[in-house]
């Protein structure tokens, strides 16, 4: 299945999850944001009273069949006791607590295998986050890493949640430390990777460029042509 996969990594609100939802529609294929789980472990925690530092109680609630994670074709979403939550994760400061806890080498164990499974679909997949062409899938066909000056993604996400972009250059700026200083799978831009700054450039040119590296990687034995 690892010949069918498109992975597109990068920091927060550089785009990945419009570039990634776009191509996967293109392409007629599957798409996923595994930044998702993290963020709906994190939420989920938080509801169930389970602290960021309690590596056991993290695992055991990953298992925990109370939340789920389901793949749309519009969105990743995350069900908490049935309900849809999937709004709630994506709060800026959810995704701080998401952060941390992804920080632990043995939650993300605990999440791996779940991602993975995201691959069984067919056609192909999409599969956008932080570690998807470094860890989750290490044998994508096509890997691109996806960035924006921190100014641009932080301008971005205030205007998508309605927030001061002040503030939340500060907290990006911070989590983006976090991610790329943390032992365990740290932010990186995976090997072999094609890297897209996607300052001042529209949607469509962001997917054109990479929908073109697509074809040309079915189109090569070895891939990532």
């Amino acid at each position: 299945m690892t010949s069918q996969i498109i992975t597109i990594d990068g920091p927060s609100a550089s785009g990945k999850s419009s570039v990634s939802r776009e191509l996967a529609r293109r392409l007629g294929w599957k798409w996923v944001s595994t930044g998702a789980f993290y963020r709906g472990l994190a939420f989920v925690a938080m509801k169930e009273d389970v602290k960021s530092s309690d590596t056991q109680g993290l695992v055991q609630l990953a298992a925990n069949p109370v939340w789920e994670v389901r793949m749309d074709d519009d969105q990743t979403r995350v069900l908490y006791k049935k309900q849809d939550v999937t709004f709630e994760i994506l709060a800026e400061e959810n995704g701080t607590r998401a952060s941390q806890i992804s920080q632990n080498p043995e939650v993300r164990e605990a999440l791996l295998q779940n991602q993975r499974d995201c691959a069984s679909y067919v056609p192909g997949l999409v599969a956008e986050g932080r570690d998807c062409g470094t860890v989750v899938f290490p044998n994508a066909l096509l890997k691109v890493f996806l960035t924006a000056s921190q100014e641009e993604r932080a301008a971005r996400r205030a205007k998508e949640q309605g927030l001061d972009v002040q503030a939340t250059h500060d907290r990006q700026k911070e989590r983006d430390r976090q991610d790329s200083s943390r032992a365990a799978a740290p932010l990186a831009i995976p090997k072999n990777a094609r890297v897209v700054d996607s300052n001042g450039l529209q949607l469509s040119e962001v997917v054109d460029q990479i929908q073109g590296w697509v074809v040309e990687a079915l189109a090569s034995p070895n891939g990532n042509a």
